[in-house]
């Protein structure tokens, strides 16, 4: 790795190249087995399972796996929340050589079809909810042999596995529902109890694809990512150098989802590697579950989004809670307001450092360093072996000075093989190895780089580029402001008009005027928003992140209607 300025930024422990272990995922596994076998691997609600009882229950399934036709190359559907299934389904699979597709439960019909017809998927597994309510009824469109079922009380222990279905039957959506076993379908639990540890040996490469991961779809048509062992063993030995793990002793609060390549890495491929105990939360959202967890389980390693951070920070009584457990904390996915960076701090004493990765990276590829120089607002520096660099948006060949903003281009072990069954989208975005992001960066004298916006939510008003991610950081300054997102709106004198969508605070009042009137005080004119539109919340995705897309596609949708009218 060449010298890089941001180099001499790194931690002490942190070098600028790291001699990676040549460790497929499922072996890094059954190294945390051997050498923690009665640690803690997931605790979820009553249930416990230590790392000797994790991989016999992953050797359990890939043996039945098998038999079921799972072999190298077999590509298996992941339909599951937060589940100690997940964990044990995705490692079993990968020790027999497939690859897994992890698809978001919240899917509908549609998106599962495109998506599993796409990947080819031959086997799924998924939940006894999702099964009897979005599947039962599409299996004919669907190229699946097999489904196994699992349900979320069969991994609790007594009582609690005979009062969970009770309770859960009257959540809404129905987090339970009745299953039997037929042709083509199986129980999760008695799948895994009648079958021996018996997996067949396979020979894994570092350089065989792992996952399909498929993007979120927000800028266009959803692409499957194939990132191999090596990019996904090679983050994750990457992250633990960069935050410091103690192996056998950490605690992460495992509550993104797993689905999404963030929570995959970070939430589960991370603590594995690490042998940490993982805890398990099937949803985000739920802050007095996650506000329980973290005090109960003694949560070391907080892993989280802005919206989790602030949330908990807003829990009523929060102050009376004991959560000074926490002493790392990883936020990504969109930038954190510094209030509320400061006060999770004071809450628990931690220390917070902002990333970021994107899908094509498994994901992570920049991190404000731990001890070092924190930069708030920025994303850091990137991971040793990663080089970074920002071009310009007309070519993307040139190279950009300091502070110029442009489009971000990365390199690095982690970067993805390409997109599955698309050439000619590999062939745009990785040239002459570099993976050019789509993302508009600057980067500034100490190598530290800041996200300004997407090249697709760029908004050109009169002939001026506006980067919508500026106009928001500005807009969550303001006293009243909750949440803000910002989009380009077809203007017929100006191209496009900045048109932002606001939530306030609770109990917080604010006019479109006193809102605009304050970004003149702290923007440039052209990039002062024409139009708000406030709001009780905003669309968002699966990991909490603001769906701009959505917001876009509402506006052309009202201009349509208008037009018709």
């Amino acid at each position: 790795m060449e010298q890089r300025v941001w180099h001499k930024h790194y931690d002490a422990n942190v070098r600028p190249s790291l001699a990676y272990e040549d460790l497929v995922l499922p072996e890094r596994l059954e190294r945390s087995a051997e050498a923690y076998p009665d640690a803690p691997a997931i605790l979820f609600l009553g249930c416990r399972l230590t790392y000797r009882e994790l991989k016999e229950q992953v050797d359990r399934l890939a043996t039945a796996l098998a038999a079921l036709g799972v072999t190298r190359e077999t590509r298996v559907a992941l339909h599951l929340p937060n589940l100690p299934q997940t964990v044990i389904a995705y490692y079993a699979v990968l020790s027999l050589g497939g690859q897994v597709v992890m698809t978001n439960p919240l899917y509908v019909e549609r998106e599962l079809e495109h998506q599993w017809n796409d990947a080819g998927c031959e086997i799924a597994i998924t939940a006894d909810f999702l099964f009897a309510t979005r599947l039962r009824h599409i299996r004919s469109r669907l190229p699946i042999k097999h489904y196994v079922v699992a349900s979320i009380p069969e991994y609790l222990p007594f009582p609690l596995r005979q009062i969970a279905p009770l309770k859960l039957r009257r959540m809404k959506p129905p987090a339970i529902a009745s299953v039997a076993p037929g042709p083509g379908v199986h129980l999760f639990r008695k799948l895994v109890a009648a079958t021996e540890p018996d997996p067949p040996a396979v020979s894994i490469g570092l350089d065989d694809v792992a996952a399909l991961q498929y993007t979120g779809g927000t800028t266009g048509v959803s692409k499957g990512a194939m990132l191999t062992h090596r990019n996904l063993s090679c983050n994750v030995q990457q992250c633990i150098t960069w935050l410091h793990c103690a192996h056998g002793s950490e605690v992460v609060l495992s509550a993104l989802p797993l689905f999404h390549v963030f929570g995959m890495t970070v939430c589960m491929n991370f603590p594995i590697g690490a042998a940490a105990a993982m805890v398990l939360l099937p949803n985000p959202r739920d802050i007095p579950a996650l506000v329980k967890a973290v005090v109960k389980d003694r949560v070391t390693l907080f892993m989280g989004v802005p919206a989790m951070f602030h949330a908990i920070n807003e829990y009523p009584g929060i102050e009376h809670k004991d959560i000074r457990s926490v002493k790392s904390c990883f936020s990504g996915s969109a930038p954190l307001p510094m209030p509320v960076l400061e006060r999770f701090e004071a809450l628990t004493g931690s220390h917070i450092v902002e990333g970021f990765g994107l899908t094509e990276t498994s994901p992570v590829t920049h991190v404000n360093p731990m001890g070092g120089l924190r930069k708030a607002g920025s994303i850091g520096i990137p991971f040793p072996d990663t080089d970074s660099k920002v071009v310009d948006l007309e070519t993307g060949t040139r190279t950009l000075p300091t502070g110029e903003a442009g489009e971000l281009l990365i390199k690095g072990p982690q970067v993805m093989a390409g997109y599955w069954n698309m050439p000619g989208e590999t062939a745009d975005v990785l040239r002459d190895g570099w993976l050019h992001t789509g993302d508009i960066a600057t980067i500034d004298e100490d190598g530290y780089h800041r996200i300004v916006g997407r090249k697709k939510d760029m908004i050109l008003a009169s002939g001026y580029n506006v980067y919508p991610d500026e106009v928001d950081s500005v807009l969550m300054k303001h006293p009243a402001v909750l949440e803000a997102a910002t989009i380009g709106v077809p203007d017929p004198k100006r191209g496009e008009s900045i048109k932002s969508f606001i939530v306030l605070k609770p109990g917080e009042h604010a006019t479109a005027e006193q809102i605009i009137a304050y970004c003149r005080s702290n923007l440039a004119a052209y990039k002062v928003p024409r139009l708000v539109e406030f709001r009780d919340g905003l669309p968002k995705s699966g990991i909490l992140k603001i769906l701009r897309m959505t917001l876009r596609e509402e506006e052309r949708a009202k201009a349509a209607a208008g037009t018709k009218a």
